[in-house]
């Protein structure tokens, strides 16, 4: 039985607003934090960028790069759309409404020197996140980046409070979108058994947020086997 795609949909114009509502500008800060380091890139690959704000500043700085975008909820990629087009680069963006393995499941002869995922690997489980991994990896150039912000469960004083925070937050996501996901899965794990070496991480929120930088070896190491789950 095929598990039910959630409904991103049902959020999509709200979307900003309860991110502001529930932490700040937290969430925009953690994606934006290394957005000066990927100038000059070319060509990206964006998952779930939601109302594109992201996608839209990466695309206003490097003014040669192309991107696909790729989210399951049509309304956000209306409003991704949308956002880019405000800048007039709407040209140089192509729109996937699909799920992340279908996409990747797809032949792509086009590498891609830049990765995106801002909170999106924590909507999968373990075993889609290394699968997305092994895949973005194998379509990302040599020294190409990757770049993730994700939620994280800190050490020390903080652990109880972010478990609490996250686990409300999955809560929240199942009722308004049908959210399955009720766990952080171990994306760092994934991307170093895909070949992949993390060089830069920055936390915010007291540990509870990671933006961090992968990066592609140039000298394309063969991708870890996964755990058996």
């Amino acid at each position: 039985m095929t598990t039910p795609q959630p409904q991103f949909d049902r959020i999509a114009r709200v979307y900003r607003w309860l991110e502001y509502l529930t932490l700040g500008r937290a969430l925009e800060r953690c994606r934006f934090h290394f957005l000066p380091e990927l100038a000059g890139r070319r060509r990206a690959l964006v998952f779930g960028d939601g109302d594109g704000r992201f996608l839209a500043g990466l695309l206003a700085q490097n003014q040669a790069l192309t991107a696909d975008a790729v989210d399951i909820s049509g309304a956000m990629l209306r409003l991704l759309r949308g956002r880019c087009e405000q800048i007039d680069a709407g040209g140089r963006l192509r729109t996937h409404q699909t799920d992340a393995l279908s996409y990747l499941a797809a032949d792509s002869p086009e590498g891609y020197d830049v990765a995106v995922t801002h909170f999106f690997l924590d909507c999968l489980s373990q075993a889609e996140v290394e699968a997305v991994a092994g895949a973005v990896s194998a379509r990302l150039t040599p020294g190409g980046i990757w770049i993730v912000s994700e939620f994280r469960i800190p050490a020390g004083v903080m652990r109880v409070p972010a478990e609490v925070l996250v686990r409300g937050l999955y809560l929240g996501f199942r009722v308004l979108t049908g959210l399955r996901a009720e766990r952080l899965p171990d994306h760092a794990a994934a991307l170093r058994r895909a070949g992949l070496v993390r060089i830069a991480q920055h936390g915010s929120l007291l540990g509870v947020l990671t933006a961090e930088l992968w990066q592609k070896s140039l000298s394309h190491p063969l991708p870890q086997p996964a755990p058996t789950l």
